[in-house]
């Protein structure tokens, strides 16, 4: 095995650490929000400094491989497509530790009526699933499951997309605090976006296992 070889095996690998993390931050902040539990709420927040060291390591490795090796055709495409999923992948944690500020911030439980009108449950399991389906996509090199997330992706932006309305009603039939509505609308935005970010991963994997470019083109 070739010095550039046991690089780029080691960046794959820092990269399916990073994928395993930014899927328990998201499995945590489900917990903290529907639960309204302060100390997974502030486990995340810690951890959070984890992601972010993580990203700046990987962000160095690729960084060095560009210098030291000049990688071309597919280890070239290889190390962008790294670098494209770090980011996204930071993002995913952002999300996350987002959704558990937000726990420490409110002040009491959401009703259950309003979780399942809003379908919180629902897109939280959906976003989590999507983050799993990438990582073994990539561990695996499965474009078929990577490909899967794209209607993942489809029905968060569908419960989003609803969302405002849903929660605007409930507002005016039980005269709940606004304040607490809109870390609810936040929360949900957060793993809308989520969901997108994981939709770039899925695109990226597809770019450098086949060399397609998916980014900007319509899914049919």
């Amino acid at each position: 095995m070739t010095l550039l070889e046991i690089e780029l095996k080691q960046l794959r690998q820092a990269i399916i650490e990073m994928m395993a993390l930014a899927k328990k931050q998201l499995e945590k902040s489900k917990d903290a929000f529907v639960n309204m539990d302060t100390e997974i709420a502030q486990e995340i927040i810690h951890t959070e400094k984890r992601m972010n060291a993580m990203e700046l390591s990987i962000d160095r490795h690729c960084e060095n491989i560009f210098a030291l090796f000049n990688p071309v055709a597919t280890d070239l495409r290889f190390v962008i497509a790294m670098l494209k999923i770090n980011s996204d992948l930071e993002r995913i944690a952002d999300y996350a530790d987002g959704i558990a500020d937000y726990v420490i911030d409110i002040d009491k439980s959401f009703s259950k009526d309003i979780l399942n009108a809003v379908q919180m449950n629902e897109m939280f399991d959906i976003a989590i699933s999507m983050v799993n389906d990438i990582y073994v996509a990539f561990d695996k090199e499965d474009t078929a499951l990577a490909r899967k997330v794209f209607k993942e992706d489809a029905a968060l932006n569908e419960i989003n997309a609803n969302a405002s309305k849903v929660i605007s009603e409930f507002v005016k039939e039980t005269h709940t605090l606004f304040r607490s509505s809109l870390y609810l609308f936040s929360t949900i935005r957060k793993v809308e976006r989520v969901g997108d970010h994981v939709k770039n991963v899925a695109e990226v994997i597809i770019f450098y296992l086949e060399a397609e470019v998916l980014k900007h083109k319509k899914k049919k």
